[in-house]
């Protein structure tokens, strides 16, 4: 069956969203006379979102009494540099055109708050050319819940069997999976590294954006 759009997860999945995370930590660290810690660490964390980030940078546990005062100075930080030095993975912007020029939508299901999503694809040049923008903001409930897949699927007037969803977390997969659509795993995001997508369960795992060309070619084939 043919497909008809493709959905991305956001942050390790379209774009390498981990440079910007990396650089407010570090920051915040210096400011406390810290010492910076290796990139990885902090990469490694980013699927969690701010509360893991700072949990693992400062060492608090969320019910302590500082862990919120980080918490929501990271995330003013990250409101002012959202998209500083956030760039698509490489090989997106290829994929991105091969979708295009294949006449097929392809739009963002993220977990990553509107304040924060909307300015980061107007940055990029991206928003002018996504068919949708789903966030958390719009739904009663996020990934893994179905949600914003449906809805995502409703606002591009394409059925959930003809789209594919892409993400780079057991989340993204459980979600397109229960919306009913075809769904395809990212080794390249951030994975947790006890974690291997290969058992998530989606239709089809690749290691490079470019690897999905082949789903496309089918896809526009028929086949």
């Amino acid at each position: 069956m043919p497909l008809r759009a493709v959905l991305f997860d956001m942050d390790g999945t379209l774009l390498d969203s981990a440079p910007d995370f990396i650089a407010i930590t570090q920051a915040m660290r210096s400011a406390r006379d810290l010492p910076p810690l290796p990139d990885k660490i902090i990469r490694d964390q980013v699927s969690g979102g701010a509360r893991a980030m700072v949990a693992c940078a400062f060492d608090e546990e969320p019910d302590s009494p500082a862990f919120e005062a980080l918490r929501q100075e990271f995330l003013e930080r990250y409101q002012a540099h959202c998209a500083v030095l956030t760039r698509p993975f490489d090989g997106i912007e290829t994929l991105l055109a091969d979708i295009e020029h294949g006449r097929l939508l392809w739009g963002v299901a993220t977990n990553k708050p509107l304040r924060y999503a909307e300015p980061i694809m107007a940055g990029l040049g991206l928003a002018e050319r996504c068919a949708v923008l789903v966030c958390p903001d719009h739904v009663a409930q996020s990934k893994p819940a179905p949600d914003m897949l449906l809805l995502a699927c409703q606002q591009i007037g394409v059925r959930p069997e003809d789209v594919l969803f892409v993400g780079d977390d057991a989340r993204d997969i459980e979600s397109g999976r229960a919306a009913g659509c075809r769904t395809a795993a990212v080794t390249y995001g951030y994975i947790h590294p006890e974690d291997n997508p290969r058992n998530w369960g989606a239709d089809v795992v690749v290691d490079h954006p470019q690897e999905l060309r082949a789903v496309l070619d089918r896809a526009l084939c028929g086949c």
